[in-house]
């Protein structure tokens, strides 16, 4: 009883010691508290207010494909203002911004606010609307707070993590929550398209393009879209990681206006159960190769249709927008070591990061005046055209880049591949405008759209 009463007194006597305030000494004593952390880390995110003017017409037709040249001029031309609110990271001292490319994308004016109420105009230095992206310069020589980046890669699932932004315009507000998953991919809404890190930390309108930070105050991710039933903040998140983030700054800072992605020349299809069966794999991993093109840094690498994609970098891929990634996260001319399954073997090789080739020339030309089709602008397909024009991979001949008021009136649409006139195979644009001349009464046009036939019949 005696031994009782003295630990009680020894208690009592510490009490107040344990009690007393002081400064955090570990990352597990700041999780109690985010202002410290709100306060390093909220004055290098930026709110952003965006304008652009784009022409409207007041006809019903001027949307129409075939009917608004016929109507072409009906109706005066007005000016209207779109606006757009989001916000921005500043990732280094001398006003590098990143955003939301569906933020600032084909913007005239952009007005950037900081934290403590100075603005600044902005130029877009680099945009890409399928990732979402995009990179901002300053205007001004003022030394700016920034935010370090983190790597993707070391984020684990169940970090706790806060959402800095700006929605609904109210100003600039902190949310938290963990991260939820990692590895999303074809999951947002919106623009983006590829791979996202998941979180439950409520993200609005207006909060694109702010930051996901951790606990030490980094950069994992730039909130972009959030998938929810209400229309509310009652739904889970997703950031574009940091690591590509990077590369978009990397680029930006080397001069490019686009974002040189790339290309890998083939098409594959995500494992499931069934498909696992069948190629005789112990579980569903990877992405299977369907097709390559002849012109393809794999089919150069010695892999071949069949192979299962498991790796690349030694970071494991499950979905080919997961494998479009790994690939975009490093420099072009780099090299990506790809790890892959055949027969059952697990095997490796390097395979270079190339831009689409422009393998055959484009021989790109406009119709004039004697050709008939006036205007009408033809190429011939590579892997460069392809990928700018989303066609089919393999896709080849001689391709429609922009129908003019005349290939419009016969039906003609941008992406359509001119097989044949009259039933003589077209192989090369030039060879449109001589067939046209030499014709004279019917014409039977014969185009492939969308993964189908079409014929087009008029008369000269």
């Amino acid at each position: 009883m005696l031994r009782l009463l003295t630990v009680l007194a020894l208690v009592s006597t510490l009490a107040p010691a344990w009690a007393e305030t002081r400064v955090p000494q570990s990352s597990a004593e700041i999780s109690l508290s985010f202002a410290p952390l709100v306060k390093e880390a909220a004055p290098a995110v930026v709110n952003i207010y965006a304008k652009r003017v784009v022409e409207t017409r007041r006809s019903l037709f001027a949307d129409d494909p075939f009917f608004r040249d016929f109507f072409r001029g009906f109706g005066q031309s007005r000016p209207r203002v779109q606006n757009s609110l989001g916000s921005g990271v500043i990732l280094s001292s001398d006003g590098i911004v990143v955003s939301n490319y569906h933020v600032v994308g084909q913007a005239t004016d952009i007005r950037v606010v900081l934290n403590d109420r100075r603005e600044f105009s902005a130029r877009v230095l680099l945009g890409d609307e399928e990732s979402d992206l995009a990179i901002l310069q300053l205007d001004t020589d003022e030394t700016m707070p920034t935010l370090s980046l983190r790597d993707s890669d070391t984020v684990d699932v169940g970090e706790l993590v806060l959402a800095i932004g700006n929605p609904f315009g109210v100003g600039q507000t902190v949310s938290s929550g963990i991260v939820s998953g990692l590895a999303r991919s074809g999951t947002a809404t919106g623009n983006a398209r590829g791979y996202f890190i998941q979180t439950d930390a409520p993200i609005n309108p207006g909060n694109s393009g702010g930051a996901l930070i951790d606990l030490s105050g980094r950069l994992i991710g730039v909130n972009t879209s959030i998938l929810t039933r209400s229309g509310g903040s009652n739904g889970i998140g997703f950031a574009i990681p940091a690591t590509l983030v990077a590369q978009f700054v990397e680029q930006a800072r080397a001069g490019e206006t686009r974002f040189q992605r790339p290309w890998a020349g083939i098409t594959g299809q995500s494992i499931d159960a069934d498909l696992a069966e069948g190629l005789g794999l112990t579980f569903p991993e990877g992405v299977v190769i369907a097709e390559l093109h002849p012109l393809s840094p794999f089919v150069a690498a010695g892999l071949s249709a069949g192979d299962v994609v498991t790796q690349v970098d030694g970071q494991p891929v499950n979905s080919p927008p997961e494998m479009l990634y790994r690939m975009s996260i490093r420099r072009i001319g780099a090299k990506a070591q790809v790890g892959f399954l055949r027969g059952g073997d697990f095997e490796t090789e390097d395979v270079s990061l190339i831009l689409p080739p422009e393998t055959p020339s484009r021989d790109a030309i406009v119709l004039e005046a004697r050709d008939l089709l006036e205007d009408l602008a033809l190429s011939r397909i590579n892997p460069a055209v392809v990928v700018e024009m989303g066609l089919p991979m393999l896709a080849e001949g001689i391709v429609v880049t922009d129908p003019g008021p005349l290939g419009l009136r016969i039906g003609l649409r941008r992406g359509d591949i001119i097989e044949s006139i009259n039933r003589g195979e077209i192989k090369n644009p030039r060879d449109v405008g001589a067939v046209l001349r030499d014709i004279e009464g019917r014409v039977r046009m014969q185009v492939i759209r969308g993964g189908g036939r079409a014929v087009l019949r008029f008369r000269i």
